[in-house]
């Protein structure tokens, strides 16, 4: 199968040399009723907590940033963060968001919003969820117009970058009239599970769902932030990935231990956990999952296979075609499954650098349900610095909480957040995109015509954002004027 790609920043404001803000954590959907309609959604670190939604309309060559609607009532200024995006199967999309409050940052409540025109123009917010919900993720019912869901990480209290108490759970709930009204939350994670981030939902067959979700177990390095927001070795103990399942559209869920010796490989922020990937081939009954892992002493990514809708799982595979222990990381997966059975993983690559601090971006592919991949294809056009970002100046950097990938039988959409035009003392970040022709593995004429596209579009703007010598240092934040903790582009409690 042949595969070309084109890169170039969705955020407008990467060929603005004063737009100093950092976009990452990447949430793409396609409409599947104009395939060339793409909306990108993704939180923004600097100067200030925010989120921004990108759309394109002629399949990736061009993007504008559209407006989110502010509800009212909520603190000023605004404060938009953590936004998750879908459509609907009518071409109707959704967008979830949170709003935050007082000096750390604290999550107020929860939004939707819809919008009838691919994006531009968006309804006024309906309030979902009230205060301290966390890495809230939004899901449509693929059968059922209408039909969404939420998944998110409900807190009782916080501290400075850390969860004081352990049981917080993972909960779910549903709405049948586009987010107008939701239904009362139910549960997911077991309450015997005390220290449980990062849900990821999927849907199965008919009225199936599934949540998958990491397990800290004893880890109060990361979860009660005994680290104090220092870089340093990971949590010395294993973690749990574990999937729960639910066959009656989330009013009551059974787990599965998806791997229960997964050895940590960095600290993290527990408010920003990175995101473990779950894909569901409803067709077939496989349920894959990906997430990163220390146990060759070097992060690899590692994909756990089930051939029974996540009953039981199989060994992990190490996906990444790299030397075993060569002391170069791959990690923060992306999994993506296209229509004919394809899939898809997308990662973060630090293959060519021996120090293991220069990213690139890697795509492999499977064609046999995941039991071997194809050797990766470089996305990323240049290779960009791993250090910059949210919390680089406290050794502890961030590109983000996940990456963005639309598999499709024509086109893959790949993106990630790159910092080419950072520096490790401030969090300049940009969200990019490339662009895979995978529908004529013959021909490259569909491929050339898109990168010509692509170059045309972009002109000077994506020249100066590929010139990696062209960078401006984001603001300094200040310190709050009463805890003396760090200012918005290094932190507060998100």
């Amino acid at each position: 199968m042949r595969q070309r790609r084109a890169v170039v920043p969705v955020n407008v404001g990467a060929a603005d040399g004063t737009d100093t803000r950092a976009h990452n954590s990447p949430a793409v959907a396609r409409n599947p009723r104009d395939k060339a309609n793409l909306v990108v959604a993704n939180r923004v670190d600097s100067p200030q907590y925010s989120c921004a939604l990108h759309v394109t309309r002629d399949g990736g060559a061009s993007w504008e940033e559209a407006t989110i609607p502010f509800p009212g009532g909520e603190e000023l200024p605004a404060r938009c963060f953590a936004p998750d995006v879908v459509f609907d199967t009518d071409g109707t999309m959704y967008l979830s968001f949170v709003t935050l409050k007082g000096e750390g940052n604290s999550p107020n409540a929860v939004w939707t919003t819809s919008s009838k025109d691919g994006g531009p123009t968006m309804a006024a917010p309906t309030r979902a969820l009230g205060p301290l919900a966390f890495q809230v993720r939004l899901m449509a019912d693929a059968n059922r117009p209408g039909n969404l869901y939420l998944t998110w990480l409900q807190a009782d209290a916080v501290a400075f970058v850390a969860f004081p108490n352990p049981s917080n759970p993972v909960e779910f709930m549903r709405s049948t009239d586009g987010g107008i009204t939701w239904s009362g939350p139910k549960q997911v994670s077991s309450s015997r599970r005390r220290r449980v981030v990062a849900p990821s939902p999927a849907q199965g067959r008919d009225n199936e769902m599934f949540v998958l979700f990491l397990e800290l177990v004893d880890d109060r390095l990361d979860y009660q932030g005994a680290h104090e927001w220092k870089g340093g070795p990971p949590y010395d103990g294993p973690w749990r990935l574990v999937l729960a399942r639910s066959v009656d559209r989330g009013d009551t869920w059974q787990e599965s231990v998806v791997e229960d010796k997964l050895v940590p490989t960095q600290r993290m922020l527990v408010f920003l956990a990175p995101s473990p990937s779950l894909a569901v081939d409803r067709e077939r009954g496989r349920v894959f999952v990906s997430y990163q892992d220390g146990r060759t002493g070097d992060a690899d990514v590692l994909l756990w296979t089930s051939t029974n809708f996540g009953v039981t799982f199989s060994a992990p595979r190490r996906v990444n075609d790299t030397a075993r222990r060569d002391g170069t990381s791959q990690y923060l997966p992306k999994l993506a499954l296209a229509p004919s059975g394809r899939l898809d993983i997308l990662y973060y690559d630090r293959r060519q650098d021996p120090k293991d601090r220069m990213n690139e971006v890697s795509l492999q592919s499977s064609t046999d349900g995941g039991k071997s991949f194809g050797a990766r294809m470089i996305l990323s056009s240049i290779a960009f610095d791993a250090q910059v970002g949210f919390g680089g100046r406290r050794g502890m950097p961030d590109l983000g909480s996940r990456l963005g990938l639309v598999a499709g039988d024509d086109l893959v959409f790949a993106l990630w957040s790159d910092t080419r035009r950072g520096k490790p003392e401030s969090v300049l970040q940009d969200v990019a995109v490339a662009v895979v022709d995978v529908s004529q593995p013959s021909s490259m004429r569909g491929v050339l015509k898109l990168a010509g596209t692509l170059a045309l579009v972009a002109g000077l703007g994506l020249v100066a954002w590929q010139v990696v010598g062209i960078r401006r240092r984001s603001p300094v934040g200040r310190a709050h004027p009463r805890s003396g903790r760090p200012g918005k582009d290094e932190g507060g409690l998100l």
